[in-house]
């Protein structure tokens, strides 16, 4: 008979890829550093085949997608790779190898952030 221990589950501390980056576009101008960081999330999804990965890693079943199983986006396997090379350079994405696979998440907080930057604040009253 063999006994199991759950393992409580360890948070990544927050970096500057999954930190938020940006206040809501109506609350203040940006800093150069905001505007730089917002852009190149931008910037990266503004490419279809990005855009297409991005989500499907976002709709992926548990939050995560290994290579294998979102490549078919009708560019070749280098390609594919150069795209998520650019969402993971952007922030938009994290990655973990585990044997041969890649996986490939969207941290929460990420999505969060690009929320907030496109949320209209109510004005005051």
């Amino acid at each position: 008979m063999s006994k199991t221990n759950a393992l409580p589950l360890i948070e990544p501390p927050a970096t500057a890829a999954t930190a938020p980056c940006c206040p809501p576009l109506t609350e203040r101008p940006f800093t150069a550093e905001e505007a730089e960081t917002a852009a190149r999330m931008f910037k990266a999804l503004g490419d279809p085949v990005r855009l297409r990965l991005f989500s499907a890693v976002a709709s992926h079943e548990g939050g995560e997608a290994c290579v294998c199983d979102i490549s078919d986006v009708g560019v070749s396997q280098p390609t594919v790779s150069h795209h998520l090379k650019k969402l993971k350079e952007a922030g938009l994405l994290t990655s973990e190898r585990r044997g041969t696979w890649v996986y490939y998440r969207v941290e929460p907080s990420v999505l969060a952030a690009m929320g907030r930057l496109l949320t209209i604040a109510p004005a005051a009253a």
